[in-house]
């Protein structure tokens, strides 16, 4: 399966989607250990990015998730703008000037989103972060090929897991590093969203098979 930019972009408008749909969730996890702004920054921001990418058929899969990243960092408040910027614009670079995505480059696009994060974060996994739940999709994605719908669902429910262990960790970036211990108990909102954009991708692309 091939996805081309007209498809792409409705990939990205489902991230949109279900990112405004779990704003509010979003926001009571980051009530709880951050600034209680997070859901309202990504849907904010991603509202912004369906807007600029609306017209952008005609361009080629890179630029547009360029676009994607530039939109986010200037619009998306706090930690999360920068660090999923870097993502987008580092998953950019990865695609170049391709006209359509397949699934074999899906592992290594991650894999550059995810470079992108560390980068820009100065973070690894177990510090209670994005990371922890990209991090295993792309060790699923990377683990087997060719990649295709099937592991990616397997990606998914890693990032889901990676979710669930956020909960039992310190936080030790961002604000929430200021509680310590009393992080733990409370899944990170960085992670959630990470896994509703991944869970975003894959319904899209469950969807387009049909």
């Amino acid at each position: 399966m091939a996805v081309d930019s007209a498809q792409l972009i409705k990939i990205i408008n489902h991230m949109a989607q279900y990112i405004e749909e779990n704003k509010d969730f979003l926001t009571e996890l980051d009530a709880a250990i951050g600034d209680a702004d997070h859901g309202i920054n990504m849907a904010k921001g991603f509202k912004a990015v369906s807007e600029k990418i609306s017209s952008m058929e005609d361009k080629d899969c890179g630029t547009i998730l360029k676009t994607v990243g530039m939109t986010l960092v200037s619009t998306v408040g706090g930690a999360s703008g920068p660090l999923y910027g870097t993502a987008f614009m580092r998953a950019s670079q990865a695609t170049g000037t391709k006209d359509k995505i397949t699934f074999e480059d899906l592992p290594t696009i991650l894999d550059a989103a995810l470079e992108g994060i560390k980068m820009r974060g100065k973070a690894q996994k177990g510090e209670k972060t994005i990371i922890d739940s990209l991090e295993p999709a792309v060790k699923v994605l990377k683990s087997s090929s060719p990649a295709d719908l099937d592991l990616l669902k397997k990606a998914v429910d890693a990032a889901k897991d990676g979710v669930e262990y956020t909960k039992g960790i310190i936080a030790k970036k961002g604000r929430a590093s200021y509680l310590g211990e009393r992080s733990i108990g409370h899944q990170d909102p960085g992670a959630t969203s990470c896994y509703i954009m991944l869970k975003a991708i894959y319904d899209a692309l469950e969807n387009m098979q049909k």
